[in-house]
């Protein structure tokens, strides 16, 4: 292997974190995680984090780095990765980044540019999410950064109010900081997509719902809420989190939270597919109902071709 890391990415539930454990296991090399929300503390069960004894097996990073309360940036997670990436390979060990967040996943691989940030402006922005909605602040955006609105669900508080944010401390579209993403060099990363029948996925997009629900979601969640996280955007904004808060305090039942689930994590993996397919650089490798694992050999081969 050269100096590239290696790269498994693709949709949310087709065994990326299992295959990943696999491959670096035999190529002597360590995970950095490129997951938006494996970075936070206390968020395992609904996220899929990998179990205490998978990261015996391997060693990874960019794990349970924040609080679930944190605003958390991109900005930070890349700074952090360029410091694990180059910690791992002073330690003469390979990297093998694995997620689903295609932002994470440039962010550590192209070096995207992310501009700054301001508290008090932001603060103020969430306050306005609060009071009237999702909808306007996304038509605001809409109205300045039609190109930023273009890539950011209506829904996603979260994203609106960072682009928002952007604009009203640099005075600049939020969109012009991506004019280079685009651009996909390739002596940056050698990287390997999972891909799978929608339908294939999506069945297995419900037995991981239910599963995660029945091994401890829900209390996962309210200790969450008793620690005073449920109302933060960032847990309102993470699939399934939200759902489970709603079913707590009896807004919904609980075959309501897992079908909202199911509906938003499928949402996700098709917004997941879209963005990867994007790049030119990613060889896609079809699996079957039994997800990545079953190629791990190719995995292997693959990546040690590098």
């Amino acid at each position: 292997m050269n100096d590239r890391p290696l790269a498994l990415v693709g949709p949310t539930a087709s065994g990326k974190t299992a295959a990943g454990i696999e491959v670096a296991e035999r190529l002597g090399a360590e995970v950095v995680s490129i997951d938006s929300m494996l970075v936070y503390r206390g968020m395992d069960v609904g996220t899929a984090k990998p179990s205490a004894a998978e990261r015996t097996r391997v060693r990874h990073h960019l794990l349970d780095v924040a609080e679930p309360g944190d605003v958390f940036s991109v900005a930070q997670f890349q700074a952090l990765a360029r410091a694990a990436v180059a910690e791992v390979r002073r330690r003469g060990r390979g990297v093998v980044l694995v997620g689903g967040s295609g932002l994470y996943y440039r962010a550590v691989v192209d070096g995207l540019e992310f501009p700054g940030t301001d508290p008090e402006t932001r603060r103020a922005l969430e306050a306005e999410a609060v009071a009237v909605g999702a909808g306007p602040l996304y038509e605001r955006l809409r109205s300045f950064d039609p190109g930023a609105a273009k890539k950011i669900e209506p829904s996603n508080v979260r994203r609106t109010v960072r682009a928002l944010e952007v604009a009203a401390v640099t005075g600049r579209p939020f969109s012009e900081y991506a004019a280079g993403w685009e651009v996909y060099p390739a002596d940056r990363v050698h990287a390997a997509g999972i891909d799978m029948e929608p339908a294939v996925l999506r069945a297995r997009i419900e037995d991981r719902v239910r599963g995660m629900v029945e091994h401890g979601f829900l209390a996962e969640v309210r200790a969450l809420v008793e620690n005073g996280v449920g109302p933060s955007l960032t847990a309102g904004q993470a699939i399934g989190y939200a759902e489970m808060v709603d079913h707590l305090a009896g807004r919904s039942t609980l075959d309501e939270a897992i079908a909202g689930t199911v509906k938003r994590t499928r949402a996700l993996a098709r917004r997941q597919m879209a963005w990867f397919r994007r790049d030119p650089r990613i060889r896609w490798f079809r699996v079957g109902p039994e997800g990545a694992m079953g190629i791990v050999d190719d995995l292997v081969e693959y990546f040690t071709d590098a």
